[in-house]
């Protein structure tokens, strides 16, 4: 992962807040927690007893994305956690995706979730049916129990999760509106991302072509490319810390600017 010396992997520091938790977990979890290589996962939050994902693809079409694009090395086949699961700290990065409501978290799950964020991780959700609303009514109920003094507020677009590597004026899903995502600030940072905009079905590709196996409305094929866009900006911030402006990624930056790939 190539960055630049004023930027440390947000991973490095995750993981030595999450080295003194392991030291609570039994051994012989320990070389799981810790992972098997230095490829980053994108890794998929479980809720329930039989979650079934809307956007099973999602986080691994994600990945794709962020290792052709960018230096970041990616684990193609990202794998699922439960919050409640002392192996959630194996990666700084959650992605949680439904299309539905859920029961109410247990209180192991919420401190997993409470936990997970106070040492260093970033979590996007992403709700993939936000005409129905129900997974909306779950997830904010579940937010409220784990961070009850850290709300969530409207991202601001001029924070620097839209300039982390793509110079981006709004984020975009599968739908375009509301036009914004929410945030929950955390010691200073951005730590928990909620989308209504289903980004997992603007990145999920349905065949060979890239085509997209749900519709996206109304801005299509353009679209498609801000909402994978957002996502690298996205996985790019969790992984960096002390950013300075526009001085993240400046040498990208500087040549989309002046119109060279």
């Amino acid at each position: 992962m190539s960055l630049g010396s004023e930027h440390k992997p947000r991973g490095q520091r995750f993981g030595l807040a999450v080295a003194l938790v392991l030291l609570l977990v039994p051994l012989y979890s320990l070389a799981y927690a810790l992972g098997r290589d230095d490829a980053v996962e994108v890794r998929r939050v479980q809720v329930g007893k039989d979650d079934e994902e809307a956007r099973p693809k999602a986080a691994e079409r994600l990945s794709w994305e962020v290792r052709k694009r960018t230096s970041i090395e990616t684990s193609l086949s990202p794998s699922s956690v439960r919050l409640d699961d002392p192996s959630i700290f194996r990666s700084p990065l959650l992605y949680w995706s439904s299309d539905r409501a859920f029961a109410t978290l247990s209180d192991k799950e919420i401190t997993g979730l409470r936990r997970f964020v106070e040492y260093g991780g970033f979590i996007i959700i992403d709700d993939a049916a936000p005409e129905a609303g129900g997974f909306d009514a779950s997830v904010r109920r579940a937010l409220l129990r784990a961070f009850p003094g850290e709300r969530l507020a409207r991202l601001p677009l001029d924070h620097t999760i839209f300039r982390s590597f793509y110079l981006l004026d709004r984020p975009a899903g599968r739908v375009a509106d509301p036009g914004y995502v929410e945030v929950i600030m955390h010691a200073g940072r951005a730590a928990v991302i909620y989308s209504r905009l289903d980004l997992g079905g603007a990145w999920v590709a349905g065949d060979d072509r890239g085509d997209s196996l749900y519709a996206i409305t109304p801005g299509g094929a353009a679209q498609r490319e801000t909402a994978v866009r957002f996502g690298v900006n996205l996985v790019m911030y969790a992984l960096c810390l002390d950013y300075k402006d526009d001085q993240v990624h400046a040498p990208f930056i500087l040549r989309r600017r002046a119109g060279r790939p």
